[in-house]
């Protein structure tokens, strides 16, 4: 019972982590966009959003990563070291998980930039970097359900085409703003 509790809670700041990922990078978008507004309203919102990033990041995004990663490790304890070496596919999420962590590590100095004016990527950029937690996301479900049933050289295979396919949508998405 205790295991499934934590199973939830993991799950459920999980989601926590990654909603607070997905809204703070489509903030950066908006961020970078303020930049070419007329001065006073470039001002007005840029200040804004930098108290929107902030926030977010510190009371949503941080606790999130932090409780999904004590409850996955949590799990982790409770299953054993030797669960841990029979399943390949634990090894692979905890690494993808790494990454996602470093992905969530690297926002600040963007908050920090974007506050002091420095456009670190262009809007279309940040809509990019916006989709990474989108595959690992993907990389990480796909894992926990499949387990060590995943064909990881057909997943990754997959997850590189749907990299491209979001890759062609956002081009697409680009020029249709610039022609509107």
């Amino acid at each position: 019972m205790t295991y499934l509790i934590f199973k939830s809670l993991h799950l459920v700041s999980m989601v926590a982590w990654f909603a607070g990922l997905f809204y703070l990078i489509r903030l950066f978008v908006y961020h970078r966009e303020a930049f070419d507004k007329e001065e006073n309203e470039c001002r007005i919102l840029s200040a804004q959003y930098h108290i929107m990033e902030t926030r977010l990041y510190r009371i949503i995004c941080n606790p999130a990563m932090i409780i999904t990663w004590v409850f996955g490790l949590l799990m982790l304890y409770m299953n054993g070291l030797e669960w841990l070496g029979a399943n390949p596919w634990l090894h692979t999420k905890l690494f993808i998980v790494f990454l996602l962590t470093a992905y969530h590590h690297s926002c600040p100095s963007i908050i920090r930039k974007l506050e002091k004016g420095k456009m670190v990527m262009s809007s279309f950029q940040f809509r990019l970097f916006n989709e990474i937690p989108t595959l690992f996301l993907l990389l990480i479900i796909l894992l926990a359900v499949f387990k060590n049933k995943l064909n990881f050289v057909y997943t990754f295979g997959f997850i590189a085409l749907f990299a491209l396919v979001l890759y062609a949508f956002a081009k697409i998405y680009k020029r249709k703003r610039t022609q509107a």
